[in-house]
């Protein structure tokens, strides 16, 4: 049975697999026993074995990978724990000599944690993983091969297991949830298992979802037992924090500094690892930001959930641990006050302290700040402190406000937690402007289109500029140009190709194609611009952040039964979350894209439709089929999510466009490529055919 196809013909799913940065393996993984065996080379052998066909081998290596990574970490917590209690570190006494004794018990601690480790780990260079295995384990890219190695199995419960836990980190590959619905009807299989979740997370969900439905000793239960996970994780997390770390400003082998200065580097890089542990904690997997106020969150819902079960001590105890966070809050403040005018009399409301671990923390973290800032100061250490107790609350994805809150008396306690206001544009949103030429169709607007800020236009460029522009592609396009290389980079099904207006005109200028058809795709990659700046009515420069000559390709031989897309749903300034329907605005998302457009150069191909969606990447909104001659272009936020479907026949050709109104982002290429034009206009070379500028203005 080929990799690719499920037991009865139905094709899995194909899953986006980077390429690995592995060691040497054999197709065999190493028998079991002795040393603990390096995850890196299990990972290694297990993916040898896959693309060899061999899945049970590879099952068998990829799940040895799992669990020599999560017992690499028991054991060092467990060692590192173990030491700690058996060598203190020493206070330095006065005088000469006096640091011997505290720096003879960092030697004494160093050699216990190494004599405790090299019976089950062996070497320490042994377990020195790649940066780029470590974020395949971080992503959970090894599910996605078991998932695929147990269909070929027919383990479809183990599958489904294997898959449900890749998609929790990877909710954007939202064909991975369709094959999710197709494992629970084949197997009848309604709850899934996410063989990595963090407990103390799955803790914190429940409570919230018993409290929105009004069971306030279910989600105090649930809360309670959050929080006594989040502070063992948080001991945890502080511990890891104490192995090897990475001298990002200095060359290892060639490290001079002295003995202080060198603790200091090293010191200051695991303290800043401790002090992150609040947003490491608060961080789900395979996301980039933590939920905002997470820990503080669960002393709000606790206080108000208390004080609906008639605990108000509790419910002090809670709201007081609650403003060690944010002591301006006012309506904490106000239910505080409100729990002690109900427990006067009775309890002396001074006794009720705030809870010991939360003050522990916090003043840790206070005074882990303090040194960071010290050292950014004193020693060129570079550090940012963020914000690690936004009080907006939780995002908007995890929480709402609970409706029993409306019906309190106004005397009676509220919950602090409120919505983060949506964020207003920064610039005002218009559309309908002159499309500057008279030979440009519109076709249809936003509201045609079902969203905000998109437009559809045809006749932007002609039949035979369609045809000049796809023989220009033919003879500068590299495969995988755009993705390192990557031939294919969003589905395994197709060959993509692309090529610059830089490389076009390099290519002209150099006669490897004719001059003038290079100049055409510099020339209505303008046009295009143009066009973009005066319908959207923006009153400032559109610059070009990236332009990208885009084919794909359908692989014969792959197309049967297809249902994955030739490019997943995404948006293009923002990384969008299904699961949260949210889309956020932060690296590595290209977050400086205002506009984006493509300008379609053919129809002679099957599939590959362009389609637009709701945030949760399943509901379209609005479908085009590419013609010669048809732009589409839009905002690059999150109003708009979008993606290609799957190009089942022939090959499809683009010119894709992304716009910034940021001058600092510019696009290099296209700068140079000024240069040359400017260079060209000189030599009297002469431009394409067409003329960029507006002839008749509408």
């Amino acid at each position: 049975m080929a990799a690719g196809s499920r037991p009865g013909g139905a094709p899995l799913l194909p899953l986006l697999l980077p390429l690995l940065v592995l060691p040497a393996a054999g197709a065999e993984c190493a028998a079991e026993g002795g040393p603990l065996e390096p995850f890196d080379a299990l990972y290694a052998s297990g993916v040898e074995a896959y693309y060899g066909g061999d899945f049970a081998g590879a099952a068998r290596c990829l799940e040895r990978a799992l669990r020599s990574r999560r017992e690499l970490r028991e054991a060092r917590l467990r060692c590192r724990r173990l030491c700690r209690a058996q060598v203190r570190l020493a206070a330095p006494g006065p005088g000469p000599g006096g640091d011997l004794p505290f720096l003879g018990s960092v030697l004494r601690r160093a050699e216990c944690v190494r004599r405790c480790e090299e019976p089950r780990l062996g070497a320490v260079s042994r377990h020195r993983a790649a940066e780029e295995v470590r974020a395949d384990f971080q992503r959970r890219v090894p599910y996605s091969y078991l998932q695929r190695a147990y269909i070929q199995l027919n383990k479809l419960e183990e599958a489904a297991n294997a898959a449900h836990t890749f998609f929790m980190a990877n909710p954007e590959h939202m064909e991975i949830q369709q094959d999710l619905e197709n494992y629970k009807t084949t197997s009848g299989k309604v709850s899934l298992i996410d063989r990595e979740a963090r407990q103390h997370m799955e803790d914190y969900t429940a409570g919230v979802r018993h409290y929105d439905k009004e069971e306030y000793e279910l989600a105090i239960e649930f809360l309670e037992r959050a929080l006594q996970g989040y502070y063992s994780e948080d001991e945890d997390c502080q511990i890891m924090c104490e192995g090897p770390q990475r001298f990002e400003e200095h060359e290892y082998l060639d490290y001079k500094a002295g003995l202080y200065e060198a603790i200091a580097d090293h010191y200051m890089q695991v303290l800043a690892c401790k002090h992150d542990c609040v947003r490491e904690l608060a961080t789900r997997s395979g996301r980039i930001s933590p939920i905002e106020n997470f820990l503080p969150l669960h002393y709000d819902y606790l206080q108000f959930a208390y004080y609906r079960v008639g605990d108000y001590v509790k419910a002090l105890e809670c709201a007081k641990s609650y403003l060690l966070f944010h002591p301006d809050d006012e309506d904490v403040l106000e239910n505080a006050g409100y729990y002690e005018g109900l427990l006067e009399g009775t309890v002396d409301p001074a006794t009720i302290k705030p809870r010991k671990e939360a003050r522990t923390l916090l003043r840790r973290h206070k005074l882990e700040s303090h040194l960071l800032r010290v050292a950014a100061a004193g020693l060129g250490y570079a550090y940012t402190e963020p914000n690690y107790w936004n009080r907006y609350g939780a995002r908007q994805d995890e929480h709402s406000v609970p409706s029993s809150i409306s019906s309190e008396p106004e005397e009676g306690p509220r919950l602090s937690l409120t919505k983060k206001p949506m964020p207003k544009p920064d610039r005002e949103l218009k559309e309908g402007g002159p499309l500057l030429y008279s030979d440009v169709k519109f076709v249809y607007n936003s509201e045609q289109l079902n969203g905000t800020q998109r437009v559809l236009l045809d006749n932007v460029i002609s039949e035979e500029q369609c045809r000049e522009l796809h023989r220009v592609a033919s003879g500068i396009m590299l495969a995988g140009d755009g993705y390192r290389g990557k031939t294919s980079p969003h589905t395994p099904n197709e060959r993509f190709e692309g090529a610059t207006v830089l490389k076009a005109l390099k290519y002209g200028y150099e006669g490897r194609v004719p001059l003038k058809s290079a100049r055409l795709f510099y020339d209505i990659s303008e046009k295009a611009r143009r066009i973009v700046q005066s319908y959207f009515l923006l009153n400032s420069t559109l610059y070009f952040s990236y332009t990208h000559l885009v084919c794909r390709t359908a692989l014969s031989g792959q197309q049967e039964r297809r249902n994955d897309l030739s490019h997943p749903i995404h948006a293009d300034n923002c990384l969008l979350d299904p699961e949260a329907n949210e889309c956020w605005k932060e690296p590595p998302a290209y977050t400086f894209r205002d506009y984006s457009a493509l300008l379609y150069m053919n129809a002679d191909f099957e599939g590959g439709e362009f389609i637009f969606t709701e945030m949760d990447a399943k509901t379209v909104t609005a479908s085009i089929k590419p013609k010669c001659g048809r732009m589409v272009s839009f905002s690059s936020g999150g109003e708009n999510p979008h993606g290609v479907k799957a190009v089942t026949k022939g090959q499809r050709c683009a010119v894709a466009l992304w716009f910034t109104l940021d001058p600092l982002y510019r696009e290099l290429e296209r700068i140079q490529a000024d240069e040359v034009i400017a260079m060209l206009d000189q030599e009297h070379l002469g431009p394409s055919e067409m003329n960029i500028n507006p002839k008749d203005e509408l």
